[in-house]
């Protein structure tokens, strides 16, 4: 049975928020990704994705369109969210899973290490569509 995670591309100004994942992390260390993580038991990708956010983060979630996510390990189940709108400023609030998090235009998204290469395509989809919108 696929591990199931909630992603967020948070948009701003034609940049998206990533995190570093920290370098000690199991899996996927020292790379670049979405904001997100396990889909608990009795969540919805929605609600789990509204409390990764607050809790790695510390924003509150008001505007979110769910868009269909590819990654290239077999054993997840991504669901990939983008979002536009949140309360709060985005802050580490969770330093043992991140070391840093950063804004990104699209320009810069395939010079990065990311946790997953389809995410290269994604994001670039994602903040292209976000910068004619």
């Amino acid at each position: 049975m696929p591990i199931r995670i909630a992603l967020a591309a948070l948009i701003r100004q034609n940049h998206v928020l990533l995190v570093h994942r920290h370098p000690d992390r199991r899996w996927y260390p020292d790379c670049w990704d979405l904001v997100g993580g396990h889909i608990e038991p009795g969540e919805t990708p929605e609600q789990a994705v509204r409390r990764e956010c607050q809790e790695e983060i510390g924003v509150t979630l008001t505007e979110l369109h769910r868009r269909r996510l590819e990654v290239s390990d077999p054993t997840l189940e991504p669901h990939g969210f983008v979002v536009t709108g949140w309360q709060g400023e985005p802050a580490n609030c969770a330093p043992d899973e991140h070391d840093a998090l950063s804004w990104y235009p699209i320009e810069a998204i395939p010079t990065l290490r990311l946790a997953d290469p389809h995410m290269v395509s994604w994001l670039s989809d994602v903040l292209e569509h976000h910068r004619t919108a």
